[in-house]
């Protein structure tokens, strides 16, 4: 069985800038993730695909492989991860190598462990899903979220308005980590969540979506209190 854990990490982030090699607590994010992928002990090739000398030399330098540079016409704001992967797939089966699973990390997710991809590894082989991806609990029922209209608010589910908190199903989200999947399925559908996928559930203080400066503190705080739990 042969593994790949691709990184994509394209140098045009727009929100917040440079924001997959900005120091997080003392090095550069996109090194968090690619440390736990080599530690996992998955994967026999941990690369990044990126358009940005600047993120391949700092890839490099903490481990990963950067073979080939990414095309133009998936670094643009249009191309979707699907698109990346595929590149990423193509280029390597035209070199000879194929992998029978392959993992997408996102670069800037910090909170990814070894012992995460493990897990998540064994619900995806062990289940047969497509895919198998973090995800987290949502902090309030969903059942009973609200719509705001001109200062008006208006349920979303009225016939839950009444509904004990405690009585209404829990539902979860996608963390934005990482999507552990079969080569063959995506190859086929060009889909990573399929109606096949399987979910393992992190905490809440495991995962953080880093799209704002604010994320970007609140991030660090929560990473922060990890580092001083494992003490």
């Amino acid at each position: 069985m042969s593994n790949i854990a691709i990184i994509p990490a394209r140098g045009g982030s727009k929100r917040i800038p440079r924001k997959n090699i900005r120091p997080f607590l003392g090095k550069p994010i996109l090194a968090y993730v690619i440390d736990a992928a080599l530690q996992s002990g998955l994967f026999s090739e941990v690369m990044v695909s990126t358009d940005d000398e600047e993120i391949a030399r700092i890839a490099r330098t903490y481990g990963a492989s950067v073979p080939f540079m990414r095309q133009a016409e998936t670094a643009n704001d249009f191309a979707t991860t699907a698109d990346v992967l595929r590149e990423v797939l193509n280029q390597y089966a035209q070199k000879g190598s194929a992998y029978d699973y392959a993992c997408c990390l996102y670069p800037t997710a910090p909170f990814i462990t070894p012992t995460l991809l493990q897990r998540a590894f064994s619900i995806l082989t062990d289940k047969q899903f497509d895919t198998v991806y973090p995800i987290q609990r949502f902090g309030f029922p969903i059942q009973r979220a609200v719509l705001l209209n001109d200062e008006k608010v208006q349920w979303f589910q009225p016939e839950h308005a009444l509904t004990r908190s405690q009585d209404l199903e829990p539902a979860y989200h996608d963390a934005g980590q990482f999507y552990l999947f079969n080569t063959k399925t995506f190859e086929q559908t060009l889909r990573l969540i399929t109606d096949h996928s399987g979910g393992i559930i992190v905490p809440e203080m495991e995962a953080h979506d880093i799209d704002t400066e604010e994320d970007w503190q609140v991030a660090e705080f929560k990473f922060k209190l990890r580092l001083m739990q494992d003490v």
